[in-house]
């Protein structure tokens, strides 16, 4: 268990908030005054309880060990996770021993923390005991699977013929027609069960009308969608990893195939994207003693934030399981073994000359691949007309920054950060250039997230 005289720190804590007005709301209940009988334990938990509106206060507990991130139970009435008051609290508890001395729980929380403990503890034996299925169940499965292979090789050729009509006609024509023609073999797509393919139509639609250079960039994402079709129509004769790249590129599920990783596992970056259906977080993991990179995703509803948090510069003593598929470096969080605690450690940085040589390198194994996870050592970021890149210390090359990047204010923060001077910055590298996630200062200094 990790010592709890190492608090987190306030970026953190706020870090978790599902938005804006709760970072706010949570900022204003990091004092002392509305909290009584605060405490943490050496088993990751954090308790008080707040002064509200009402005539009783309201009890508030943070479990920082659950198996999917910290948890939260609070008796006041949001339905946000975490609420204003398990801010508070953490971000009082991240202040000091002071305000939240370490002792035991009161029986309101330890009854509460108690109860997800021994639930925790269910599903690992009902895990490690594995439920034998039925082989009736097996067979069905296999059939479903066999009928949903079939769909998707039929939407896979439709798509085909679709493409050569396109080439055939000229690529004028997709300027003509908008939006409701990607947007009909999109849909096409969906009906085959095909989302991946679906996706990647939907994304021709938005190149058509992308401005000048545009017909050139439609030929090079129509290329690489028809690579795909013919990697699922030929995948019998792929070897095993790329046929797995293929299935999960074209939106067939996949799950962790292990074995399992047990490292100290740095937090590098988390980050979320919505669309109108849904958040997906991405939450970038190095191995510090394996020196392994680990790409972790959670889903919310609209308008909801993922379970799973883990903040930057945190690191987790647990085990994660690689899923299937060549060079892919998407994993499951398994076990955990302590609570996340702040850590001084850095991923090893490449140059970045090497990390344009590593994203060429990884295109063998996934043709469809957008961008790589690299740490750039002993950069600085330096103006490059309208736009910014990401230059080496002895000036000896340069990566420009993503399109993305340039207008968010995680550039200012990184512009300040650096002060014209050499920093360690982490972030994906890709066609479109370089997106920072996170930089540390030269020398010692805080992980300071960008995004």
């Amino acid at each position: 268990m990790t010592d709890q005289g190492v608090r987190w720190t306030a970026d953190q804590v706020l870090a978790l908030a599902p938005d804006d007005a709760s970072r706010k709301a949570g900022g204003r209940l990091a004092a002392a005054g509305p909290w009584s009988e605060t405490g943490s334990s050496g088993e990751g938990a954090v308790w008080g309880r707040c002064k509200g509106s009402g005539s009783r206060p309201y009890q508030t507990v943070v479990d920082l060990a659950g198996a999917g991130g910290p948890a939260y139970r609070c008796s006041c009435p949001s339905r946000k996770f975490p609420c204003k008051h398990a801010l508070g609290l953490l971000l009082l508890w991240a202040g000091g021993e002071a305000a939240v001395p370490e002792g035991s729980p009161p029986e309101w929380a330890g009854q509460w923390l108690a109860g997800r403990r021994r639930r925790a503890e269910e599903k690992r034996t009902e895990a490690a005991a594995g439920a034998p299925s039925r082989p009736g169940d097996a067979e069905a499965a296999r059939r479903r699977a066999e009928r949903r292979a079939e769909r998707i090789t039929a939407g896979a050729t439709e798509l085909e013929q679709r493409l050569a009509d396109l080439l055939r006609g000229g690529l004028a024509a997709a300027e003509q027609a908008g939006y409701g023609l990607w947007e009909e073999t999109a849909a096409r797509m969906v009906d085959a069960q095909a989302p991946g393919l679906a996706a990647r139509v939907r994304e021709l639609g938005a190149v058509a009308v992308s401005g000048p250079g545009w017909p050139a960039r439609l030929l090079e994402e129509c290329a690489l969608l028809h690579l795909l079709d013919q990697g699922w129509l030929r995948r019998e004769r792929l070897p095993e990893g790329l046929a797995a790249t293929v299935r999960s590129r074209v939106g067939l599920p996949a799950s962790p195939d292990g074995p399992p990783v047990r490292d100290r596992w740095l937090v590098l970056a988390q980050y979320d994207t919505v669309d109108p259906k849904l958040t997906t977080r991405r939450i970038w993991l190095h191995g510090t003693a394996s020196g392994r990179t680990a790409l972790l995703l959670s889903y919310g509803a609209a308008g909801r934030a993922p379970e799973l948090a883990l903040p930057v510069g945190l690191a987790v003593d647990a085990e994660v399981t690689p899923y299937p598929g060549a060079g892919q470096p998407r994993a499951a969080l398994g076990e955990r073994f302590a609570p996340p605690a702040p850590s001084d450690a850095r991923p090893p940085g490449v140059t970045t000359a090497q990390a344009a040589a590593r994203y060429g390198r990884a295109l063998r194994d996934d043709p469809w691949l957008d961008t790589v996870p690299v740490t750039l050592d002993r950069v600085v970021p330096v103006p490059d007309g309208d736009s910014w890149q990401l230059a080496d210390a002895d000036g000896a090359t340069a990566l420009p920054l993503a399109p993305a990047a340039r207008s968010r204010p995680g550039l200012w923060r990184l512009v300040a950060l650096s002060g014209g001077h050499p920093v360690t910055v982490f972030g994906e590298c890709g066609h479109r250039g370089f997106h920072p996630l996170t930089a540390w200062p030269e020398g010692s200094g805080e992980a300071v997230a960008l995004c």
